[in-house]
């Protein structure tokens, strides 16, 4: 088995979640300063029956895919009219500034864990969050030696190129990294694609297409011991 040299980490959902201003309240907030009225109750099933929006993409990255995808929870959750433009648009612009997401409580420790041990870390993220300022904000700098987001680079996960690029800029090879994300087909699959390992983080329920032979974690917290003990894949 090779030693596992680099971890690479999605960013939302894996180390930072959102606060109110994008759960149903706030999307009810801002859909009423733009004349629409939502149901703030319909979020958690909006966003679900919007998730397709994003899986369908051709993985290149355009803004536009995420403003049909908030736009797509918007109309869900029983809003629609020229407001839901706007709408979409103030809070794809918002999901970038830091301020409104906080760091789960599990990720500054395992970080520095993995870190002690001799293990170089990165992120790979679909955003179009700045990561550099991001890893200002949350004091992350040294503990994360590259970074590569899909706005700037072009491919979304789970195109193959974003993950080897990310292994380019660590000099690292794919059969020597893990990557840890929330999203089976965008972090599992696409690492696999590239040739690397992936670790499902799943703090909620687990993706019903994660087959038996993929590592999930519930907390991050317990990376340390899984990739300790990984098979190759």
């Amino acid at each position: 088995m090779p030693r596992i040299a680099a971890v690479f980490f999605d960013v939302d959902f894996t180390l930072i979640h959102p606060g109110p201003r994008f759960q149903g309240v706030g999307y009810q907030a801002t859909c009423l300063r733009h004349g629409l009225h939502v149901d703030a109750a319909a979020f958690e099933q909006a966003v679900a029956g919007a998730a397709s929006v994003l899986e369908s993409s051709d993985q290149l990255y355009e803004a536009r895919l995420y403003l049909n995808y908030t736009r797509r929870i918007i109309e869900l959750m029983g809003g629609s009219g020229p407001g839901a433009d706007a709408a979409a648009q103030e809070l794809y612009d918002d999901w970038a500034h830091h301020h409104h997401f906080s760091l789960y409580d599990d990720v500054n420790a395992t970080l520095q864990t993995l870190r002690a041990r001799g293990l170089r870390l990165g992120l790979i993220s679909n955003s179009h969050r700045p990561l550099a300022s991001f890893l200002s904000h949350f004091e992350l700098d040294d503990l994360i030696s590259v970074s590569v987001s899909s706005s700037e680079h072009g491919f979304l996960k789970p195109h193959p190129r974003i993950f080897q690029t990310a292994l380019d800029l660590m000099a690292v090879r794919a059969a020597d990294a893990v990557m840890v994300g929330d999203s089976f087909p965008q972090d599992v699959v696409g690492a696999r694609r590239a040739g690397m390992r992936g670790v499902l983080l799943a703090r909620g329920t687990v993706d019903p297409r994660a087959g038996e032979d993929v590592t999930v974690i519930r907390s991050l917290a317990d990376l340390p011991s899984a990739i300790s003990s990984e098979p190759v894949e």
